[in-house]
């Protein structure tokens, strides 16, 4: 069978300072009038009860919510109900026409030659599975989500943690050592490796990593020949 792709987005498929230079300061920007504004919608509610349970605070109120989401923004953490809303302020952004989600050329055409190829793609990335279809649907090439197969986000787990992966290659259906991780993150290559998938560090010339182990290097996805890896 044709190996499995799963990829990660910032610094993989897409550049970093697209995310940390327009999308995060969006949604910072708009969040406490977004959640105020919204606060009674499901969606909205769901996201807040796991803020109140993050922060061990069953009784917080809208002000104490917010300030930990603006807190949490600011520490670019990786917590759940931060990336759902993030997602949310982004869904209004792209509709609006406020801005298109930024993809290299070389993933681009790497993502669409292996479709084709009929090898099944696969995203994971720290935001959200919501806000992952919307920067692929509103992409400065197009609605590219025709293109994958499935989404993954930290409700599979942290992407430096090696159960995480196990839990996707279960989901996807396919033994790990059939499914090849593509990211610029050595930590969570690290644990995609020790979780029985084959890796690829992508380093790019605009973007070089904060560090590079012994993983398989490309500075392009042009350069990735799935067949000789998995």
């Amino acid at each position: 069978m044709k190996p499995v792709v799963l990829t990660d987005i910032e610094g993989t498929t897409s550049r970093i300072d697209f995310v940390h230079k327009v999308l995060f300061p969006y949604a910072r920007a708009r969040l406490p009038d977004y959640v105020r504004r919204h606060h009674a919608a499901a969606p909205v509610q769901q996201a807040l009860a796991a803020v109140s349970a993050e922060l061990a605070e069953p009784t917080a109120s809208l002000d104490q919510q917010i300030a930990a989401l603006l807190r949490w923004t600011d520490e670019d953490r990786k917590i759940t109900p931060l990336k759902s809303i993030q997602g949310m302020i982004w869904a209004e952004g792209y509709a609006h026409g406020d801005f298109t989600a930024h993809v290299y050329v070389d993933a681009y055409d790497a993502l669409r030659r292996w479709h084709v190829q009929g090898h099944r793609l696969n995203v994971y990335s720290s935001g959200s599975i919501a806000a992952q279809k919307l920067f692929f649907r509103y992409s400065v090439f197009g609605d590219l989500t025709p293109l994958f197969d499935a989404y993954f986000d930290t409700t599979s787990g942290g992407k430096r943690e090696s159960d995480s992966y196990r839990r996707i290659a279960s989901e996807i259906g396919r033994p790990a050592g059939e499914i090849v991780f593509l990211s610029d993150i050595e930590a969570e290559l690290d644990a995609a490796r020790e979780a029985g998938l084959h890796t690829v560090q992508l380093v790019r010339p605009d973007a070089p990593p904060e560090s590079r182990g012994d993983h398989k290097c490309v500075a392009s996805m042009r350069d990735i020949d799935l067949d000789s890896i998995a």
